[in-house]
């Protein structure tokens, strides 16, 4: 006897008449939507939460292949890609021989400081090599930090972005990178330590310390402020890194007093005085400490390096070869109006030589990008051309209406 066709799905309840497909099982059935819903549950959970999974071993990375994958999205920067890919891979190879360890040997965090201009790419290196481990990443800005009691935020909260880049997996957020910028604007005010209060400077570092250097933090879980009936997450801070970024503006004089000094009583060879720009290269910690950070949280920062300034060839660079270039993104915004976007060559060069003027960095290219761009995106959509090219003489015009109009 012929097994009776199935009336409805076991999972929705939703009669055959109103399915596109009924799949029967044994003594089940289920319909093609509750396939495809089941499809996407499995896909998100093996995709969004992967400390739940592998949560023992994390994939190493290789140096050379962090820095093969800087070299797609960030221009230059040679000694800081290097210094950054050593650290991450050490960083990550410690948290993998953690509770391995057969002897006593126990591996110290590799935090780092990034000293450089803005517009250099500081945020931006720390941001892809997140992106290439596929870990929790957030970016914490300094300025906001005060000394508890205080308005403004507690150190804590930098763990609060970290937990929710991480979809408050604890687990997965231990591993995760955090970038804190601005550090240097947390300084100490003047060269004694403080014996009063310092809201926002010398505390603050002092608050920093148990971040940095791996303890367990009770974290509120949206952020804000502490208080006693407060259920906070605790997060264990001694696999996490922490990148810290910072212009340190005048640092340039400190360091060239220290290499007078040095050389003081002797003419080094073969050896000329660095000018200011050349100067950052020889940064060391003896230089942040008498920028004004404490020395134990110097000591908590073990891997110094730097980001040169960048010149006007690097700039152009940047317009064209990343992989996200500023001028792929104009050209695929316009290919969106089905627009093909040709800016000549000249343009590119003018662009460059505002950015210099200026002193804006790489960050301000896109706002002289923008300022050539805006009136031509928004007459694109409706103008019914297939082609748009921008001359220097049309870009000239265009800065000449905006903010960039006048000298600086």
């Amino acid at each position: 006897m012929a097994k009776p066709p199935a009336q409805f799905c076991s999972f929705c309840l939703r009669p055959r008449t109103e399915v596109d497909l009924l799949i029967s099982g044994h003594k089940a059935e289920i319909c093609s939507d509750c396939v495809e819903q089941a499809h996407e549950i499995v896909h998100a959970e093996r995709t969004s939460a992967p400390g739940k999974r592998a949560s023992n071993e994390l994939k190493l990375i290789k140096p050379k292949q962090i820095r093969a994958f800087l070299d797609e999205y960030v221009i230059g920067q040679d000694e800081a890609k290097i210094t950054l890919a050593v650290a991450v891979y050490n960083h990550y190879k410690r948290i993998n021989q953690a509770g391995k360890n057969k002897d006593d040997i126990e591996i110290d965090k590799s935090n780092v400081i990034l000293v450089g201009e803005t517009g250099t790419g500081k945020t931006l290196i720390a941001r892809t090599i997140a992106r290439m481990l596929n870990v929790p990443f957030c970016i914490a800005d300094a300025t906001v930090l005060t000394e508890a009691g205080y308005v403004g935020e507690d150190v804590e909260s930098v763990l609060t972005r970290l937990l929710q880049a991480a979809d408050y997996n604890v687990e997965s957020a231990q591993r995760g990178i955090v970038f804190i910028d601005e550090i240097d604007k947390i300084a100490r005010k003047g060269d004694n330590p403080s014996l009063t209060r310092d809201v926002s400077g010398e505390g603050v570092q002092q608050g920093l310390l148990k971040l940095l250097e791996g303890s367990v933090i009770g974290v509120p879980p949206q952020g804000g402020r502490k208080h006693p009936e407060q259920k906070l997450i605790q997060v264990d801070t001694r696999h996490i890194l922490f990148i810290c970024g910072g212009a340190f503006d005048g640092i340039q004089r400190r360091i060239s007093d220290r290499l007078s000094r040095q050389s003081i009583g002797f003419k080094p060879q073969g050896k000329t005085r660095p000018n200011e720009e050349d100067v950052l290269q020889y940064v060391a910690p003896q230089d942040i400490k008498s920028f004004g950070l404490i020395p134990e949280l110097v000591g908590r920062l073990p891997v110094v390096t730097y980001l040169s300034p960048l010149d006007a060839s690097a700039l152009k660079r940047i317009l064209t070869e990343p992989k996200n270039a500023l001028l792929s993104q104009y050209q695929k915004l316009l290919e969106m109006d089905n627009v093909h976007l040709k800016v000549e060559d000249e343009v590119l060069d003018l662009i460059v030589e505002k950015a210099l003027e200026y002193k804006l960095g790489a960050r301000g290219l896109r706002s002289i990008f923008e300022a050539i761009m805006r009136q031509e995106m928004f007459d694109a959509p409706d103008s019914g051309a297939s082609e748009l090219i921008i001359t220097r003489e049309m870009a000239e015009k265009r800065l000449a209406q905006s903010q960039f109009g006048s000298a600086a």
